[in-house]
């Protein structure tokens, strides 16, 4: 027999807000620059060619003393000055990252600890290259709900740490960086619905090695890119209740820039639409592509559709307001 318990005094729960908005945005790019023309060098190529495959002319390597740590910490901090928000009052610190290579410890508490966010919850998010719009969701859900009043979100990775200098297939896309939002609470929808998925079927196409070693089958993942985020991409602007036409700014996970454009054609964006090409002297940053493309464009108000895809297989999207 089912017996149900009735409490006499229900659970207190948080009051939420309508909505949650990024207050600001900053990106750290690592003091090293390398041209085509060093990694080349490595993998019997040319300038030429990784131009031609990837539409890359240089990326940021992180030195020795510019860690994960470091590198998220002086994002973060940027973003919460010019946000004007406190560390003491920051709730939650989440970091996005795929190639965090510690043992023990994952980043997010470090970051916090390092800003002053003693107090705040701290955790690290894998979802590879989709990582920070799959984050952003998780900012957006924690300051709606009222579990979080402002939320720094981190995308940061040393993806050289991961790849094979000497891998046709990879070691000319990676680079290195952070980028970082704060996010708080809004009066109406500064964040639209994620519309997001994973297709573990594929994982093989992009995947770490034995020894740590990141491995893409390069055609496949462009192919299978190139396929979903048209569709991923209108979803999300139908879940906003926008149009394409709307929007002022396409910013892509910056992995290619043949994918980037194949999309933005696939979308029929107008002149008007500023699409995000901080691939050409950034490379791929994995999970801090985006924030550092969005800081890269400084002077664009309104509307903007995120896109990230990447290991997994994994795949996010939502639009924006820009701050």
């Amino acid at each position: 027999m089912l017996v149900l318990h009735v409490m006499a005094n229900p659970l207190q729960c948080r009051a939420g807000h309508p909505g949650s908005r990024i207050l600001s945005v900053a990106a750290y790019r690592p003091r090293t620059e390398v041209g085509n023309e060093a990694i080349a060098a490595l993998i019997d190529s040319s300038d030429e060619w990784i131009r031609r495959r990837c539409g890359i002319e240089s990326r940021r390597r992180a030195a020795p003393d510019e860690d994960l740590v470091t590198m998220a910490t002086a994002a973060a901090s940027k973003a919460l000055a010019d946000a004007g928000v406190e560390p003491r009052d920051v709730s939650a610190v989440l970091v996005a990252t795929m190639s965090h290579r510690g043992r023990a410890t994952t980043v997010a508490p470090l970051v916090a600890d390092a800003l002053g966010a003693t107090s705040a919850a701290a955790m690290d998010l894998g979802a590879a290259c989709a990582g920070f719009p799959y984050a952003l969701a998780t900012a957006d859900a924690l300051v709606r709900s009222g579990a979080a009043g402002h939320v720094v979100l981190v995308g940061a990775e040393r993806m050289t740490d991961i790849i094979d200098e000497r891998d046709r297939g990879t070691a000319f896309l990676f680079g290195d960086g952070a980028g970082a939002v704060v996010v708080g609470p809004a009066p109406t929808c500064g964040i639209g619905p994620v519309v997001w998925g994973a297709d573990g079927s594929k994982s093989e196409v992009l995947r770490y090695d034995e020894s740590g070693i990141l491995r893409m089958a390069g055609p496949e993942v462009f192919r299978w890119a190139t396929s979903v985020i048209p569709d991923l991409a209108r979803r999300a602007l139908d879940a906003a209740g926008i149009a394409a036409a709307d929007l002022a700014a396409f910013i892509p996970h910056q992995a290619n820039l043949r994918i980037t454009s194949a999309a933005a054609k696939a979308l029929e964006l107008g002149p008007h639409v500023k699409v995000a090409t901080d691939i050409i002297t950034n490379g791929n940053t994995g999970a801090a592509s985006i924030p550092q493309a969005m800081a890269a464009l400084p002077d664009t108000t309104g509307p903007a559709l995120l896109v990230g895809f990447g290991a997994g297989l994994s795949y996010a999207a939502q639009v924006i307001t820009l701050p």
